[in-house]
């Protein structure tokens, strides 16, 4: 287990261990989510959602309408 200690400023080093283990380096963004029961779950954003756009190629002539993707409604 590794620990890190809060500083007056509120700041914290990431134990080296921990930034080994998420492959996080200089201008790794982490985020934070506090559960209902108190428990703490950091994450490293190591990619953003926006990096994926144009990644896939729609099939010519496959087109499919807004109204037929929400058949639910």
């Amino acid at each position: 287990m590794s620990e890190s200690t809060i500083t007056a400023k509120g700041q914290t080093t990431v134990p080296r261990q921990v930034r080994e283990r998420i492959g996080a380096g200089p201008g790794t963004r982490l985020v934070w989510h506090v559960t209902p029961d108190g428990a703490l779950i950091v994450r490293a954003k190591t990619h953003s959602v926006l990096e994926l756009a144009g990644s896939l190629k729609s099939p010519k002539g496959k087109r499919v309408a807004i109204e037929a993707m929400n058949a639910w409604r």
